[in-house]
């Protein structure tokens, strides 16, 4: 089944559960038994020739799970061990239960030890799911060490034991799997923070409620998806001209900086965007233009002709190499008071940082990654990690605007939507000049479909999936100009 675009918290899918019993008269142990045979349809598709598996159970309802999908496996030929890192009899409700059919199937539990790992083909994590509230207690990290430096593949059960369901974090310990299975809906852990990491390729299955429960809280968040770019950047009409899809003026490129500024121009290019003013210092010039021709660049000699050459322009970005000293502060402020929409970034957002101010009437898209965060919220890039949603919601309370917190799953914000998470992208990206070509692809597409939310949503998207095609070759060594080489076909999907 293909991944769903709405996630939501643990508490929330707590909820559809309960749903589940109230509305469709579905047990707890049905549902288990669901899952277990979704489980089983997992493994056997992401390894075939496996038939040496070794479950390990926990605590609770986790566990459950797992013995369901243990007593499946053993009736369709699989040589099944189970390991109880808990005893079995503390089990209650319908993980008792499904503890109970698998030793009725001829069944056994013996307790863990590390040493049983090394007889199994795939080991199967159901230890803690979604159930773990605080940090992992030092036995349960005793066994998650152990599942995690055994050297097999790992197939966990909703949620990767340790995981935090919600904020994506590894609670002390961690399970590292090949294969998260996750069920009823997508919890926002597995694509926030840690998550994707520890998740490895994700499942998921509905367990049959899809459209049949009559009340569904609202998503916590939703994933991009190709509907994104379709909807800001729709087929162009045959008689197009380039006066169609925006003039965009990029600030920055300050002394010594001309690469940050021509990078966001090629961003805003391969964007679609129909012209690309780059206003940079002086010196930076023939720098700009010599790279790419298809540039505008004009020297900003006086910082506040800011003002003069937006007056031709549909939108403002700001910040790519721009730098913080007077000229840059000059050159930020009359920008501010252009009245264009405007894209934020780099050294713009720290001069924001300096003197916080509301979003200006034409609106703006802030695009930091956490250290600008930081900076922005005065906190540390540290806990901005650790809590990613509540950071972005301090930034949009306190900026307003739409927010692009940058980092492993890219949030995009706006008050009174619902925030978008990107799943796609890459270690390969954490490399001088990508967030320059992000602001300019944003900026491009704001240009093309005048609304910062979808343009937002669209840039990111692509942006990623760019990074994606340009890391085929490896992650390591990848430059921000291998990207900008790709964007062209994602766009034009």
């Amino acid at each position: 089944m293909s991944l769903p675009v709405s996630l939501y918290t643990s508490a929330q899918v707590r909820a559809l559960d309960r749903a589940a019993t109230e509305q469709l008269g579905l047990t707890g142990y049905a549902l288990m038994e669901r899952a277990g045979e979704a489980a089983l349809r997992a493994l056997r598709e992401r390894w075939p020739g496996a038939w040496r598996i070794t479950v390990v159970c926990g605590p609770g309802n986790n566990a459950g799970d797992g013995y369901v999908l243990a007593r499946l496996a053993r009736a369709a030929g699989c040589g099944v061990s189970v390991l109880a890192a808990s005893p079995p009899e503390r089990l209650r409700a319908a993980a008792l239960e499904a503890c109970a059919a698998w030793r009725a199937a001829g069944g056994t539990i013996e307790p863990f030890t590390a040493q049983a790992l090394a007889d199994t083909e795939v080991l199967v994590d159901a230890l803690l799911g979604t159930g773990l509230c605080g940090a992992v207690r030092p036995e349960l990290a005793g066994v998650i060490g152990a599942i995690n430096a055994s050297g097999r593949s790992v197939l966990a059960l909703d949620v990767p034991s340790g995981l935090d369901a919600d904020r994506g974090l590894a609670l002390g310990a961690a399970v590292r799997a090949e294969c998260t299975v996750t069920f009823v809906a997508l919890k926002t852990g597995l694509l926030l923070g840690e998550g994707p990491e520890h998740c490895g390729a994700l499942v998921f299955d509905d367990l049959g409620l899809t459209g049949r429960l009559t009340q569904v809280p609202p998503a916590s968040l939703e994933r991009l998806v190709a509907a994104d770019l379709e909807q800001a950047l729709p087929r162009r009409a045959r008689s197009a001209h380039k006066g169609d899809f925006g003039h965009v003026l990029i600030v920055g490129g300050g002394p010594g900086m001309p690469g940050a500024a021509r990078l966001a121009g090629e961003g805003c290019l391969r964007s679609g965007a129909g012209r690309v003013t780059v206003a940079v210092a002086p010196q930076n010039l023939a720098a700009v233009v010599s790279a790419r021709p298809e540039l505008m660049c004009v020297p900003l000699e006086q910082p506040e002709a800011v003002r003069t050459l937006a007056l031709r322009c549909d939108l403002v970005a700001v910040g790519p190499g721009l730098g913080q000293d007077t000229w840059a502060r000059e050159a930020f402020e009359a920008a501010l008071g252009c009245g264009k929409p405007l894209v934020v970034d780099a050294d713009a957002l720290n001069l924001l940082a300096a003197g916080p101010r509301l979003a200006p009437p034409a609106g703006w898209v802030l695009t930091p990654h956490p250290g600008e965060a930081a900076r922005l919220l005065a906190t540390s890039g540290a806990q901005i990690q650790e809590d990613r949603l509540g950071a972005l919601e301090a930034l949009l309370a306190r900026y307003g605007g739409v927010v692009v917190l940058k980092g492993a799953g890219t949030l995009v914000g706006r008050r009174g939507a619902v925030t978008a998470v990107c799943e796609h992208g890459n270690p390969g990206m954490a490399s001088p000049g990508m967030g320059d070509v992000l602001t300019g692809l944003i900026a491009g597409i704001l240009a093309q479909c005048r609304d910062p939310w979808r343009a937002a949503r669209a840039g990111v998207l692509a942006h990623a999936l760019a990074g994606d095609a340009a890391a085929r070759g490896g992650e390591r060594g990848l430059l921000a100009g291998d990207l900008i080489g790709e964007l062209r076909r994602c766009l034009n999907f």
